[in-house]
């Protein structure tokens, strides 16, 4: 299990990170991989102010079969690592990815199970699949295949100066969920010692998201902040019925505060936050919200919400803070999955697709300046203890954060 021994920074700096997929190929840019492309976008998020990249691995990229990890993807990862250490930045690379932009990206193989969010399309070997997922918290075959995968990756990158973090996976409950707390356990126990077996000096965390508050989905703060060294949450005021409204700053440090009190105060990255915009002279995203398809924040708002949100995460003790994401979509994918159904995710970049920074990067270089963590919150708006929580976790979430609002002194129009 992991201890309270190693930080999540090996500062006490506040982290500062964007996650990343490139504007050309999005989640194709393990088999279209350009090491150019990669090193230039990389200067410009150092040259931005930000310190880290959060990436993801494509899991059917890197396991093409249960027995076997793709060397070559390896090696592109290898990469990666390098341009990031040139460029001055630390990564944090995704495991099992896995659910991505309203997709289930699955390997072939670990198909033809019963399970299946049928909120989001199955997608393997460049193909809507129609077969449901076996569960890896109960199928020993897929689990074993995962420690596999993880431990020839944490190889791979074992000792490298620009690695800081490996990230279990991406909102993994929307793919597959335990069916009970050991087997979440059991599971957490056995991919952290894979990784650690390969690398022990390296940090671990899984990424968490909302819905893992508002349901019991069996792995949520508690289970992870036992064998993860931090914890990492994910949150978005337009997923989120009961915020007040899409630019709700004030949703962030909140789920980072229950986050933390329901996972035995574990240090926290707020590793996904962001918002979808607009600009005026844009035409496809103009077209996109007058046809009512996606719900975008024009820009200046969207920066300012941006601003605010870094000051209340900061403010609320978190670790560091990780936008999403860094660029838009070229239009030439715009019909390839996620982006033809997913519209709002074409535009939700800190730079536009033909790498113009939006306004959001302003708030990002002057936050710089903030380099200095900060104790967590008050927590005086708690009134249950975490086991009365799960009783029912959805109404209680909504009923804190009114509370979290009253104490803390936030108007009701505040975050529209």
């Amino acid at each position: 299990m992991a201890t309270d021994a190693k930080p999540t920074n090996r500062t006490n700096s506040f982290r500062l990170g964007v996650n990343y997929w490139p504007a050309r190929t999005a989640m194709g840019w393990w088999t279209a991989f350009d090491p150019a492309e990669v090193g230039v976008d990389f200067a410009r998020i150092a040259a931005s102010g930000f310190d880290s990249v959060r990436l993801s691995l494509l899991w059917e990229d890197f396991q093409p079969a249960e027995d076997m990890v793709h060397g070559e993807m390896l090696q592109r990862l290898v990469t990666v690592a390098d341009l990031a250490d040139q460029a001055g930045l630390a990564i944090m690379p995704t495991l099992f990815t896995g659910h991505m932009s309203g997709v289930n990206w699955i390997p072939t193989w670990a198909l033809g199970g019963t399970e299946r969010d049928n909120r989001f399309r199955v997608i393997s070997s460049g193909r809507i699949a129609n077969s449901g997922l076996r569960n890896w918290y109960t199928d020993k075959a897929i689990t074993r295949a995962q420690a596999l995968l993880a431990r020839e990756a944490a190889t791979a990158l074992s000792g490298h100066n620009a690695v800081w973090a490996w990230d279990l996976g991406n909102e993994n409950s929307n793919c597959v969920v335990p069916p009970s707390r050991s087997s979440a356990r059991a599971w957490l126990e056995r991919i952290t010692t894979a990784i650690r077996t390969a690398d022990p000096a390296v940090l671990i965390t899984v990424g968490l998201h909302m819905e893992d508050l508002e349901e019991d989905r069996k792995l949520g703060p508690r289970e992870a902040s036992e064998f993860c060294d931090f914890l990492s949450m994910h949150g978005y005021p337009i997923y989120a019925s009961w915020a007040k409204g899409p630019t709700d700053e004030h949703l962030l440090p909140f789920l980072a505060q229950v986050t933390r009190w329901l996972g035995n105060g574990r240090e926290l990255l707020f590793s996904e936050f962001g918002v979808p915009t607009y600009r005026a002279r844009d035409p496809g995203a103009l077209r996109a919200r007058r046809q009512g398809r996606a719900l975008l924040i024009e820009e200046e708002a969207a920066a300012a919400y941006i601003g605010r949100a870094l000051a209340e995460l900061h403010r609320a003790g978190c670790a560091g803070a990780t936008l999403w994401c860094y660029s838009d979509y070229l239009a030439a994918i715009w019909n390839d999955p996620p982006l033809d159904e997913a519209v709002h995710e074409r535009f939700f970049g800190q730079w536009r697709a033909d790498g113009a920074p939006k306004p959001s990067l302003s708030m990002v270089a002057a936050f710089t300046a903030v380099d200095r963590r900060v104790g967590p919150g008050s927590h005086e708006w708690l009134d249950i203890e975490p086991g009365e929580f799960w009783d029912d976790p959805g109404k209680n979430l909504a009923r804190l954060y009114g509370r979290y609002r009253q104490v803390n002194g936030v108007s009701s129009s505040s975050g529209m």
